[in-house]
């Protein structure tokens, strides 16, 4: 059972061995993404040169668990914007703490900008 949740950030930092990778290793096992965040990763990446076919290989080498952004989660997002609006959080960001919330699990992230944020979970800077 997944007890974190991951931002596109935390992936992100995990497979290009950035400053805080180890702290996002040490929580693959019991983590997840949504589809939201993996399209995010995937973006990333192939705006960083690799192909999609790449890009699919190095986060399925991470073995993280993906999860739907389904409707209700969709909503939830949207409405996390009155409360996130001052911090710049986009769409993928909000997905990633409408999860968390869902299920009642920490985030990870390498975005600071969340560091002050309040919607009802627990949000861990990996650097």
């Amino acid at each position: 059972m997944a007890d974190t949740v991951f931002d596109s950030s935390a992936v992100l930092a995990a497979l290009q061995n950035e400053s805080g990778a180890d702290v996002v290793e040490r929580s693959m096992d019991d983590a997840v993404i949504s589809t939201a965040n993996l399209a995010e990763v995937i973006t990333k990446l192939a705006l960083g040169g690799l192909t999609p076919e790449a890009a699919r290989r190095a986060f399925d080498g991470l073995g993280i668990a993906v999860v739907d952004f389904t409707r209700d989660l969709a909503e939830d997002a949207g409405e996390l914007v009155t409360r996130t609006r001052g911090f710049g959080l986009s769409l993928g960001d909000r997905a990633c703490l409408a999860l968390a919330r869902r299920d009642e699990l920490r985030v990870l992230t390498a975005d600071r900008a969340w560091r002050d944020v309040e919607v009802g979970v627990r949000i861990e800077l990996i650097r």
